[in-house]
């Protein structure tokens, strides 16, 4: 079992773990129903992206 030769230091494992946390991922309200979701997707209950009607969605029978 390989063991360390140092103690690593609090800044050391600190700067190791600064991309151990959660983003906050940017939303946005859908002009026409309101509903939130992520950017630059399509709504795929509706099927509109920006207000514009792109797809079928799940609610179109």
């Amino acid at each position: 079992m390989a063991h360390p030769k140092r103690k690593i230091s609090k800044t050391r494992r600190d700067k190791r773990r600064t991309h151990d946390k959660l983003e906050v991922r940017p939303m946005i309200a859908d002009p026409v129903t309101g509903d939130v979701s992520l950017y630059h997707r399509v709504n795929l209950l509706t099927g509109t992206y920006r207000g514009v009607k792109v797809m079928k969605g799940r609610n179109d029978a």
